[in-house]
């Protein structure tokens, strides 16, 4: 398993090794020992599962405010998308910036996203599946949103606007410049 640093650290992209043959194949998509030793020391308490039908669902970019703040680690189990992070902690190096990776179920890759940031997506197939492990229960009272397409982020998605298929709470969360201080950077 490969852990690869973003252009902003704290998201790492993981890359699980694949053992195949004439079957298919086999990998590890989750060690503790290693994510430990590689990220940090986290529990992870649900595992999510989000299913798109249509090329260009965008759904986020969305996270959680303390104390059920979330970590996210990020799979597609089916098709390809686009997964995104943005950083909303307040004084960090960062803050407002964004990283992507994409996620396929043919590469396998994994995206660890930490509390503190902002995360969405955009479907590249039909029928993409994506899956995740959360380090906080889902909390009604605590979930926020920051408006996908803010020309602030200058994060370039792979749908025009006037087509993405979004849910009516994503099309009305407020941009970067309107968002409440939410979390604070912790030099280390």
């Amino acid at each position: 398993m490969q852990f690869e640093q973003l252009a902003i650290p704290e998201v790492v992209l993981i890359k699980p090794k694949r053992l195949g043959d004439a079957r298919g194949y086999f990998m590890e998509t989750y060690r503790a020992d290693m994510f430990e030793r590689e990220i940090g020391s986290f529990s992870f308490l649900q595992d999510n599962r989000s299913f798109s039908a249509e090329i260009g669902t965008v759904r986020g970019l969305h996270f959680q405010l303390d104390p059920k703040a979330q970590g996210k680690l990020v799979s597609c189990a089916a098709g390809a998308l686009l997964d995104v992070a943005v950083d909303l902690r307040t004084g960090s190096p960062t803050y407002g910036r964004f990283v992507s990776a994409k996620l396929t179920s043919e590469n396998g890759f994994q995206l660890w996203v930490p509390a503190g940031f902002a995360h969405g997506f955009c479907t590249l197939q039909p029928d993409t599946v994506i899956s995740y492990k959360v380090t906080s229960y889902y909390s009604q009272e605590h979930d926020r949103g920051l408006l996908w397409n803010d020309p602030a982020l200058g994060i370039e998605w792979p749908v025009a606007a006037e087509k993405a298929i979004l849910s009516d709470k994503d099309r009305k969360q407020p941009t970067l410049d309107h968002l409440e201080s939410a979390f604070t950077y912790n030099v280390k």
